[in-house]
């Protein structure tokens, strides 16, 4: 029962593992799951349930027909698996389509500055009795006005229209500034967007390496298993163990087929979790090189690494870009208040007939500067002003909100590492001491003085205490990677 216990233990933990990346909202892993840490609560959790629209933001076609192409021989570091991804991933696609409308965005701006030509031409047939209606006509006499008969007429005409803002009061100058904030703010999202999937990304090869060095230790415990039966039974046939021990021994043998089974199913949810962040088919046979290292954290003090933090992070640096455009965004408003020029001309050629468009007798053109001044607009410009400081205010707010979250999430990513890493440091000498204690029980047994139910308990003892330093290596490895997010730097090294 004690064995059945542990197992099921391990069990549990590997499906936890497993399943850690299927909730949009584990953006921290262990430790921060439940909470918002200001670095986007639902960034880095990698879900293929949250990324409903994936196929159509990237062109899935693409992506899909460079998966079926790709050869899956090479085992993949996790550079290159983080690289792949940010390439393929619909949600880095998504963040360069914003940037490439925003520069769309400021092509259309920059035309309210400069010319609008444009070519127009009429052909119009009409009649117009405006002469009829004159107030002076009844003076004139009967005979005359008898003979003012109008009749159909055709009109032709081509000219070029040509209108130019002279002076807006900087308004278009000011709509120019805020498109190119707003363009700046989409390199910020594309980074964070490349630096969520880098992250996500992370954590499922992470995934995947445990998943297969625990299914290793499965196997492993599983072979001592058997040879422990064998033994029994030998020993039985000699008279020396009883048909007990050969029992326990079989069930033994029984009871860790399942957790075998566990295994392999946890290795295909993660290799399928990782290929889905690579664009490859979630079936693909990714293979992974390496292994986990612990490598000892090197970095500055926690107030080094919030000022770190602070200056890279690029959700604050589009909060940031979001006050300047608010800011500009109420500049824009005072300046539809103001006075406007603008010019206007038009030159082309008007006739009744056809033949005479080409008389240079007939040109028409035009020339002014039209001057516009707003007196009442219903306080709409008020109410424009006032959302832009409302803007403004809470752009300030919600990034001095975001500040202290980071702060938070670079003292607990910090400590995770640590806790992590005592755990490695408990765990070798845990597994050291319970494999001499396994070894000298395996002899014992073979002398009649130790039982099934002792070798038993100590293969279950070695395997508990390698599951917990591998747990502690990927725990470690999560950790760190977590924290080098936090501070704005690549999650892996």
């Amino acid at each position: 029962m004690r064995f059945e216990f542990l197992v099921l233990i391990v069990s549990a933990s590997l499906a936890a593992a497993a399943g850690q990346e299927t909730g949009a909202g584990a953006a921290r892993g262990s430790g921060t799951a439940g909470q918002e840490t200001g670095v986007g609560a639902a960034r880095g959790s990698g879900t293929a349930g949250q990324e409903t629209g994936a196929g159509a933001a990237r062109g899935s076609g693409t992506v899909a027909s460079a998966a079926r192409s790709e050869s899956y021989d090479s085992p993949l570091t996790i550079a290159d698996a983080v690289r792949m991804a940010v390439a393929r991933h619909p949600d880095v696609g998504k963040a360069q389509a914003s940037a490439d409308a925003l520069k769309g965005r400021i092509r259309q701006v920059r035309a309210d500055a400069l010319p609008d030509i444009k070519f127009v031409a009429d052909a119009n047939r009409l009649r117009d009795p405006s002469l009829l209606n004159a107030s002076g006509l009844d003076k004139f006499p009967p005979e005359l006005r008898d003979a003012l008969v109008p009749s159909a007429v055709n009109l032709f005409d081509y000219s070029v229209v040509v209108k130019q803002p002279l002076f807006t009061q900087g308004k278009v100058g000011t709509a120019l500034r805020l498109a190119s904030i707003e363009a700046e703010g989409s390199l910020a999202e594309i980074d964070r967007a490349e630096q969520d999937v880098a992250l996500a990304t992370a954590k499922a090869y992470y995934d995947l390496l445990w998943a297969e060095r625990y299914r290793a230790i499965v196997v492993e415990t599983q072979e001592q298993k058997k040879l422990h039966a064998d033994m029994a039974r030998k020993l039985f046939q000699n008279g020396v163990a009883t048909e007990v021990d050969v029992l326990r021994s079989e069930v033994a043998v029984a009871n860790g087929a399942p957790d075998l089974v566990r295994a392999d199913n946890a290795i295909r949810q993660a290799r399928a979790l990782l290929n889905y962040y690579l664009g490859r088919p979630l079936d693909a046979a990714t293979r992974l090189a390496g292994d986990f290292e612990q490598k000892e954290w090197a970095g500055a003090d926690l107030a080094s690494l919030e000022r770190e933090a602070l200056r890279r992070r690029p959700e604050l640096e589009r909060l940031r870009i979001a006050e300047r455009s608010a800011a500009a965004q109420f500049d824009l408003a005072k300046a539809d208040d103001r006075m406007r020029a603008d010019f206007s001309s038009s030159y082309g050629v008007a006739s009744r007939l056809p033949e005479n468009l080409k008389n240079s007798k007939f040109i028409r053109w035009t020339a002014g500067v039209n001057f516009t001044f707003p007196l009442f607009d219903g306080f709409r410009r008020s109410g424009e002003m006032t959302q832009a400081l409302a803007n403004q205010r809470s752009a300030r707010l919600e990034r001095e909100k975001t500040e202290q979250q980071i702060r938070l999430a670079i003292q607990q990513g910090y400590d995770e590492l640590t806790a992590a890493a005592e755990t490695i440091a408990a765990a070798k000498a845990n597994v050291s001491q319970a494999e001499k204690v396994l070894a000298m029980t395996q002899n014992n047994y073979k002398y009649g003085a130790a039982t099934t139910l002792d070798t038993v308990d100590a293969q279950t003892a070695v395997s508990v205490a390698r599951s917990n330093l591998l747990r502690g290596l990927h725990d470690y490895a999560v950790a760190r990677a977590n924290l080098r997010w936090t501070i704005g730097a690549t999650p892996w090294e």
